[in-house]
């Protein structure tokens, strides 16, 4: 049956040099997050790793490790066994201190070592077998005295359990039969990249997963993740990964339950929980309902009996016989009996309420007047160059990821004629990734970027040259490391090439000419985003910051926004950089627009086996306007936003907005599940079952206001797009007015007296409603 647990990866906790100095202090501090999941009563499923993946930064790992001699990541390789070994110990011993590992009497029941290694074994050959056999091996060697657990590992050394993380994992069979089912990784929804559109996975089909998972002999279940985050600072990697980490997760990035995904997904919870007994001491019986319909009856000694009725089928509703009772499963659902007789839930059918949530704006609120101050980062090389060579080097092992940018800068010269030749010349860039930035004779002239999938591209850029000598400066940039595959640390960014095409003479090769370059900006080397006194004299006070120039930091003053509610900052004026509140890093901003075609489709059909490319939303949007910051950084007054701008935008158009829930929508149908799952009792027959109801509920302190949408009959469409049907009852409104209107929360039966004759016998009726809260 499902427990209650909380995973945590404590793969990204070590930092740049020195080596093996780890850091656990402020949102690192690993101990008291899990003393917290403790004090919640809460089990723990702690993830050692190395967390390799997870979308973070160089997979999680440290730079410095890959530049230690001899180390190759993730294979039979011992500088990096050494670390890795180190790191486990290290965390482990931390827990060992604090006494939390189940055998110690505390909270933490499964840890894992790796993760998803299986992915890329095979490309280390013998090196890979025998990495994996020797991680579980030097796991169950820190003797927890709790089950260790290898995630898509195929193969695993004894008495170490493998685990499935997929969309779907009711098919997955562990090593052996003596060992738990256990689903590691649900993911609820999916990542981001700048870029492209944003992934939605219908709440239908997450419980439609979890259904068919313990309906198959399931043990444990963790969505990944439960509650979306936030990728502060450069921990973002990818290459790409939005700064927002929200997942479409039950609980989103900014704290607030996603309704209905959260609701929907607790009722199952809920239904799941009735079945314990059957589940955990029963029998399973697989019983044939149709050609893609079937039951998983659990049946125990006590005379317990439990069905998971599915229907597989991904078009079609269908109606059922089971124990000589008929029951309706649409396409793509799976119903819960803990009685074998009841339906308890049902995963298409979602009774819960759905929360609409706006982003209010405010304005930055400039505690003072004339309180923006300025500092302009100096074009290509602002101090002695680090080096120069002929010819172009890595990006990263350049910087060693120290610092996004790296300046390239070189010269030419043109004939005194060139300019009256009438020819038109190009600039040609070529890059493995992941962004450039394209300066002549100190104007900025284009910019280039890869994508999430394809870091790598090339840009052709018109120019116009001056006669005598010219200057080129190329900011080329990252955007977060790449996470995982095999030999990841390998994989480079950086210019590859640079020429001038439509030359008197053709194409002006430029890649071997003398490259002079700078690791960092100018900024970054003064702290510019640290509240220092010292940095006053370099900041130039402007009562009108300059708009739509790059390569500029902003700083001004703001006041804490109103209320309690979440925040985030509208970033949609600017273009591309980096921004900090009180030297806080909230993170890289790019509110790249995604293309009009990407994917996206006027509705979600929650049937059929999920995928990332299904259920998109927000084509011709930016991927990321909003970024959270949270309201813990903000000071009581004083607060100092610092903005890095690279291309140029409008920070006067720089706004708070306040994340709020404003209204509420449900859509119930009379064939939806009635019955309490807080008081529901077996004995109890369903001869009389309770008519199907509507409930809704503002958030607190918050009063339904206004009812926007009310019929009670055949409606469609979604929330904010309610329509009437052909079968409408003409007292909707005044029925649900009555109910609601002024109060918190209120509930609507759909055999309320005052829906009174049936307004269309033979119909399935369904109670719309769309409500304000205020």
């Amino acid at each position: 049956a499902p427990t209650a647990s909380r995973p945590t990866s404590s793969g990204t906790a070590m930092r740049p040099p020195p080596a093996r100095q780890y850091y656990f202090e402020e949102r690192f501090d690993l101990v008291q997050f899990a003393r917290v999941v403790k004090d919640a009563g809460l089990f723990l499923i702690l993830r050692i790793g190395p967390f390799v993946a997870g979308e973070w930064n160089f997979g999680g790992v440290p730079a410095w490790l890959h530049y230690i001699p001899g180390t190759v990541f993730r294979t039979n390789n011992e500088p990096f066994k050494s670390h890795m070994k180190s790191f486990t110990t290290k965390i482990v011993d931390m827990m060992k201190k604090e006494r939390f590992f189940a055998s110690q009497g505390g909270h933490i029941i499964l840890a894992q070592i790796e993760n998803e290694y299986g992915y890329y074994q095979q490309a280390y050959g013998a090196g890979g077998k025998a990495y994996a056999m020797w991680a579980g091996s030097m796991a169950l060697a820190q003797n927890t005295g709790v089950p260790w657990i290898m995630c898509q590992q195929y193969d695993v050394p004894d008495h170490v359990i493998n685990t499935c993380n997929s969309f779907y994992c009711d098919q997955f069979k562990p090593n052996l039969p003596t060992q738990p089912k256990i689903w590691t990784e649900n993911w609820p929804g999916w990542f981001q990249t700048f870029g492209e559109s944003n992934p939605h996975r219908p709440p239908e089909d997450v419980a439609f997963s979890v259904a068919r998972f313990f309906g198959k002999g399931g043990s444990v279940q963790n969505y990944y993740v439960y509650h979306g985050g936030t990728n502060f600072d450069r921990t973002a990697g990818g290459p790409f990964i939005t700064t927002s980490y929200d997942y479409d997760a039950p609980i989103d990035e900014y704290g607030l339950k996603r309704f209905p995904k959260w609701a929907h997904l607790k009722e199952l919870h809920k239904s799941i929980k009735l079945c314990e007994h059957s589940l955990l001491f029963g029998n399973s019986t697989l019983l044939s309902l149709g050609p893609q319909q079937e039951a998983d009856v659990y049946t125990d000694h006590s005379g317990g009996c439990v069905a998971f009725l599915a229907n597989i089928d991904s078009e079609k509703d269908k109606v059922v016989t089971f124990r000589n009772r008929q029951y309706d499963l649409p396409a793509w659902s799976v119903s819960i009996l803990p009685d074998c007789k009841n339906v308890v839930f049902n995963t298409a059918k979602v009774r819960s309420q759905t929360l609409m949530v706006d982003m209010v704006p405010e304005t930055l609120q400039a505690s003072k007047p004339d309180q923006w101050s300025i500092f302009t980062e100096r074009i290509g090389i602002w101090d002695k160059n680090d080096f120069v060579r002929n010819e172009f080097v890595d990006h990263i092992n350049t910087t060693k990821d120290s610092t996004d940018y790296l300046w390239h800068t070189t010269s030419f010269d043109v004939d005194r004629n060139y300019p009256a030749s009438g020819n038109h010349p190009i600039l040609n860039i070529g890059s493995k990734g992941h962004a450039v930035h394209a300066f002549l004779n100190n104007m900025l002239i284009g910019s280039a970027y890869g994508n999430g999938s394809e870091s790598s591209f090339s840009v052709q850029m018109p120019i116009n040259l001056k006669a005598g000598k010219n200057e080129i400066a190329l900011l080329s940039m990252t955007v977060g490391l790449k996470s995982a595959g095999p030999y990841y640390e390998w994989v480079g960014a950086g210019l590859t090439s640079v020429n001038i095409s439509g030359m008197q003479n053709g194409t002006m090769d430029l890649s071997s000419n003398n490259w002079a370059y700078k690791i960092g900006l100018e900024g970054e080397h003064y702290r510019l985003f640290k509240p220092d006194q010292g940095n006053n004299q370099r900041w130039r006070p402007q009562s009108e910051p300059p708009k739509h120039q790059p390569l500029t930091w902003y700083k001004v003053n703001v006041d804490v926004p109103q209320g309690d509610d979440p925040v985030g900052l509208d970033m949609q004026s600017m273009g591309k950089g980096l921004v900090w509140l009180n030297g806080n890093a909230i993170g890289r901003y790019w509110p790249r627009t995604s293309p009009t075609d990407d994917r996206c489709t006027p509705s979600c059909d929650y049937r059929g086996k999920f995928s990332p490319n299904k259920c998109r939303a927000g084509c011709g949007k930016p991927t990321q306007r909003w970024y959270h910051v949270p309201r813990s950084w903000f000071h009581p007054s004083g607060n100092t936003l610092v903005v890095f701008e690279e291309q140029g935008g409008d920070p006067t158009k720089i706004t708070f907005s306040r994340r709020v829930a404003t209204s509420v929508c449900s859509f119930v149908s009379e064939n939806y599940p009635s019955i309490d799952l807080e008081s529901w009792d077996k004995s109890i027959s369903d001869e009389n079952p309770l008519a199907a109801k509507v409930q809704l509920s503002c958030p607190k302190g918050k009063n339904i206001s206004s009812i926007k949408f009310a019929s009670f009959g055949d409606p469609s469409g979604t929330c904010r797009s309610y329509q009437q049907g052909s079968c409408h009852h003409p007292d909707s409104l005044s029925v649900v007015e009555k109910a609601c209107l002024n109060i918190n929360s209120c509930t609507v039966s759909l055999s309320d007296e005052g829906f009174g004759e049936d307004p269309c016998p033979g119909v399935t009726k369904t109670l719309a409603i769309e409500a304000d809260c205020s």
